[in-house]
């Protein structure tokens, strides 16, 4: 049973980026629509958890919630450039890294030996796995390479974003189930700000709560698997709804792949979970 709960985020989060396709909108109505369903979430946590929350983690969790909010937002823009099979598994790796390089440098987490060993492995396996998602083969489509390099500067924002996200938590040793109401705070807020004058408020942006109900789904039963396998199974077992988002974006939703291509993704999300894995052992 356990297994089967730390599998639960995999599935929740992996599906997210299809079932957004699906619903339709543009990256700002989804944004909104995901922001709104994560804060039902919090909103439950709080009824139902009790968390203490107090003017720090308001302050951090808000702040976390609105790094998240551009970091989610620049991820589904780069979806519309270069599709869901491409821009998870780069997200993915790269957000890994970014999480990776700042436990390292900025919260000290390599202390032995065996720590940079391992943390190095990870990198250049994250490393390799993105770079051989991202590859295309060379078709001379002028208007696909001007795409790719669009989705590439978007990705980098979102990027940033997830690891302001991630490193105001974790600099502020926040409780996870305190920060769960604070950080939707912020997530609506910010998703609202970057939304202005995207024609935000319709009836894409409502269906696209599910995706926010999906992705607290997943937050829930995260902390459930961590406190039962702990977060070395937990975290590792999470990379792998990329395999749910990459291959789901090509069999249902259509996106097209030549041979090669279709090469480079599968052991580029392979290199992925793997470095996932290895991160996963150090933690």
């Amino acid at each position: 049973m356990a297994i089967i709960i730390a599998l639960i985020p995999a599935l929740a989060w992996g599906s997210i980026g299809l079932v957004s396709a699906k619903l339709g909108g543009n990256a700002y109505q989804q944004t909104l629509g995901m922001t709104l369903g994560a804060l039902v979430f919090g909103i439950g946590t709080f009824i139902f958890m009790h968390p203490v929350l107090d003017t720090k983690v308001w302050a951090l969790g808000i702040l976390s919630g609105l790094f998240w909010s551009l970091g989610q937002s620049q991820q589904f823009q780069t979806m519309k450039y270069i599709g869901v099979s491409m821009t998870v598994p780069m997200s993915t790796g790269m957000q890994l890294v970014a999480n990776t390089l700042a436990g390292a440098l900025l919260f000290h987490e390599w202390q032995s030996g065996q720590d940079i060993t391992l943390g190095l492995i990870a990198l250049l396996l994250l490393v390799f796995g993105a770079v051989l998602t991202s590859r295309k083969e060379n078709t001379g489509d002028a208007a696909a390479q001007t795409s790719f390099a669009k989705g590439l500067r978007t990705l980098l924002i979102s990027t940033a974003g997830y690891a302001g996200y991630t490193i105001v938590v974790n600099a502020g040793h926040l409780d996870a189930t305190a920060v769960v109401l604070p950080q939707a705070v912020g997530m609506v807020v910010g998703a609202t700000l970057f939304s202005i004058g995207h024609d935000a408020f319709n009836r894409e942006t409502g269906k696209n709560v599910l995706t926010g109900l999906l992705w607290g789904t997943g937050n829930v039963f995260m902390l459930m698997a961590m406190s039962q396998v702990g977060l070395a199974i937990a975290f590792s077992m999470s990379q792998m709804g990329i395999v749910i988002s990459t291959f789901g974006s090509i069999f249902l939703l259509g996106e097209r792949k030549t041979h090669k291509e279709m090469t480079w993704v599968t052991w580029g999300s392979l290199l992925i979970i793997a470095g996932g894995v290895v991160l996963g052992i150090m933690k």
